[in-house]
Order: C-alpha cells, then sequence, then structure tokens
C-alpha cells in the first residue's frame, strides 16, 4: 500500500497546525475525505443536483439512478443478501434508534430483557435506557474482563430467553476491543433474541459480511470512512425490517395517504421518511469505492502495523496509562500520570498533532476504566510511522513540560 500516494488524496493533510506539518490522529472521531469524494458530491451539486424518486425530467432521472447506485454499492459492500436491506440514515445513531423506537417498542414488554456492554457509546446506551422505561424492559449489561473485554462465557450467563435484544459494539472507540460478533450473535439466537451491532469503528477498518456474522442489524456511518458527514446506514434483515413500522412520517416515505389514515411504501423507502441525504448517498458510494481499490486486507494490515508500532513504543515510556486488550483496533486511548486529557491534547496540538481528548462519549466506561477522560490516538489509512514518531515526541515534550510544573 502506497501511503504516500494516499496522503495525496487528502487535502486536509497537507497543511500547518501552530507552525508544524499536521499530524491528524482522530479518525475515530471523523475520518478524512479524499479528493475523489469531494470532487463527487461537488459534481452532484454541480450537475445532477435534483429531488430523487419524483420528477421525470433527466437530470431527476440521474440524480436517481446515482442515489439508488450507492444502495447497490452499499449492499455489495457488507454483503446484504437483498438490497432493500440497506436503509440510509443520518448515521450509526439515527440507525440505532430506528431500530430501539420500531422494533423495540413493538416487540418488548415488562420482564423482557435487553443486553448490552459498559463499552457502548451513548448512542448504543441511551436509546437502549428509554426504550427499558417506555415498555418495563429490563437492562442488563455482559460483564468485562480487566483488559477491557468480553468472555463467551460471560455472554452465555448473562443472556437468557428472556432476552429479546442483544445491542453491541463490533469495535470500542475507547479500548479498540474487537467483539467476536459472530460468536455472541450465535449465543443470541440460540435464546431467542435479535442482535443489533454497532459497527461504526468497525467498518471503516476492516471487511465486514453481515451474512457471515448473521446478525440481524448492522448500523454504521459514513463519515469514519472518508464519506461526508450526515450519511449512515441501518442495515437489517428484510423480514425484520417488513414487520416494523416507520419511525418518521412524511413524504418519501407514503403510499397513499387518506384523509385519516395512510399506507406506506415498501423496503427500504418506508424508512426514509423526507428529502433523503442524496448527496451524502454520493459521496458514501464514492468513499467504498475508494477504500475497496485501496484493499481492507492492505488497510487492516497497516492500521496493525502502525498500532503495534505505537505500542512498542509506548512499552518504554514512563508515566502513561494505556487502555485495553492488547488485540486492538487501530486506535490507544491512554493519560499521561497525573496530567489531565485535556492538557495532553493541548500540548500535543501545539505541536501540530491532533488527538481526541474527553469521555468519547462513553462515561459508563470512564467510570469503570476509573477516569473522569482519556486521550485518544486513532489511525488510518493515511497515518505513517513519521506520524507516530511525532506523536511519541510529542508526548515525552508534555511529560517533561507537566513534570516541571508538578
Amino acid at each position: 500500500m502506497d501511503v504516500s500516494a494516499i496522503r495525496q488524496d487528502f487535502p486536509l493533510l497537507d497543511q500547518e497546525v501552530n507552525q508544524h506539518p499536521l499530524v491528524y490522529l482522530d479518525s475515530a472521531a471523523t475520518s478524512q475525505k479524499p479528493a475523489q469524494v469531494i470532487d463527487a458530491v461537488n459534481h452532484y451539486y454541480r450537475r445532477d443536483n435534483s429531488n430523487v424518486h419524483r420528477g421525470v425530467h433527466s437530470i431527476g432521472t440521474r440524480a436517481t439512478e446515482s442515489y439508488e447506485g450507492a444502495r447497490k454499492t452499499v449492499q455489495s459492500f457488507i454483503n446484504a443478501e437483498h438490497v432493500e436491506e440497506v436503509i440510509f440514515t443520518r448515521g450509526t445513531t439515527a440507525s440505532i434508534n430506528i431500530v430501539a423506537n420500531s422494533y423495540g417498542r413493538a416487540n418488548l414488554s415488562t420482564g423482557d430483557e435487553i443486553v448490552i456492554t459498559q463499552m457502548e457509546h451513548h448512542s448504543n446506551i441511551i436509546p437502549w435506557q428509554q426504550l427499558a422505561k417506555q415498555t418495563g424492559a429490563s437492562l442488563k449489561y455482559v460483564p468485562m474482563q480487566s483488559d477491557g473485554t468480553l468472555t463467551l462465557a460471560d455472554v452465555e450467563n448473562t443472556i437468557t430467553q428472556s432476552t429479546k435484544i442483544v445491542a453491541i459494539t463490533h469495535v470500542s472507540n475507547v479500548l479498540g476491543t474487537i467483539n467476536p460478533i459472530k460468536e455472541i450473535v450465535k449465543i443470541a439466537h440460540q435464546n431467542g433474541a435479535v442482535v443489533l451491532v454497532d459497527g461504526a469503528q468497525a467498518v471503516p477498518h476492516m471487511k465486514v459480511d453481515v451474512q457471515d456474522l448473521d446478525c440481524d442489524f448492522y448500523a454504521f456511518s459514513g463519515h469514519k470512512m472518508c464519506a461526508p458527514t450526515g450519511i449512515g446506514v441501518l442495515y437489517g434483515k428484510k423480514q425484520l425490517l417488513e414487520s416494523m413500522e416507520p419511525v418518521e412520517f412524511g413524504g418519501e416515505m407514503i403510499d397513499f395517504v387518506g384523509l385519516y389514515d395512510s399506507t406506506w411504501k415498501e423496503l427500504p423507502w418506508k424508512f426514509e421518511g423526507g428529502t433523503p441525504i442524496i448527496a451524502g448517498a454520493v459521496g458514501l458510494k464514492t468513499a467504498i469505492d475508494y477504500l475497496t481499490d485501496i484493499g481492507f486486507e492492505k488497510i487492516t494490515a497497516h492500521e496493525k502495523m502502525l498500532t503495534d508500532y505505537a505500542m512498542e513504543q509506548l512499552s518504554a515510556f514512563d508515566g502513561i496509562d494505556i487502555y485495553g486488550p492488547d488485540h486492538r483496533a487501530g486506535l490507544i486511548t491512554f493519560n499521561l500520570t497525573d496530567v489531565h486529557p485535556h492538557d495532553t491534547a493541548t500540548v500535543l496540538d501545539a505541536y501540530g498533532i491532533a488527538v481526541r481528548a474527553g469521555h468519547h462519549c462513553a462515561q459508563p466506561l470512564m467510570k469503570w476504566l476509573d477516569v473522569t477522560a482519556t486521550a485518544r490516538a486513532s489511525f488510518y489509512l493515511y497515518n505513517t510511522k513519521d506520524d507516530v514518531d511525532r506523536f511519541i515526541n510529542g508526548l515525552q515534550s508534555a511529560k517533561e513540560f507537566f513534570g516541571d510544573v508538578f
């Protein structure tokens, strides 16, 4: 994989921040966008901008073909069995809320269980908290091991015949834990539960096959995988989606509207009320094509190399706490001892190094780690070993600075 050539595709990386060349290590929050994606969205607005599914004129036809073509690209990308199993949403959060508010409200009641973990992003906790309150169901958590992993024995002990929904992240946005989704799905199905997977941190970095996983729902966002913000995907098994009611009502999703009753379009459009995210879908298709052309095996291997290299450098680093398992996705969450992560990130920013600091929308996990916040460096296909070296040197400078302060 020619990383130097890849970097030239990302215009934002070619700049200085605080008089230093930018080192962008915050792709877990949002990835940068290649020129190919920027150009595709620009072309849509310049040449094909029209609403879809409505007009019979040529521009409207081109827009519809682009939008529905993007759906077919996503279907192939995640290996969905049917194209109508791909629902375009605003992002992972919106996708999870559709499942909670449609499937969850219709199928859960008092005595039922929802099983999640403490490593979940808030977007995969709060909808289930609200659903439990609305339906009388109970919320249960699979225990975590000291390194932030799950054991299948604990999964089996937590999921019962009363469990109706299991909602779990594929990859933790804080710990980098890669959960054994296929095995968890099997356990859930043996107990009659459906499984929703939060794939926001997985889809950008590894090949995902929803049929192989056998998950019932899978949610992810475009902006973490080189696509624009505001576009995401909900995958759902066809028979489940067909049984579910829409949660947003209005134009685009209707079949017939009368004075006192209405009917809905078939899948996938019944879940896409209002003018859809057309330009976002165009950008998502282009991003998928871009990443697929490079190859996910190469992307995964490159991120592993960078993560292993960074962990090796940090292993000789005194005064740092690193959170998460040895086998992890391409991110490292850490704290310099006795230094607030916001202060660490501020010093790194002074050297042009962008990392994330805070609770990462994972406050229950912060409590489990017994910290208020952490810093996080996350890697992607455009990062280099030189980025890692500058990150390590920046941490050393921060350590020396705060050592003098304290």
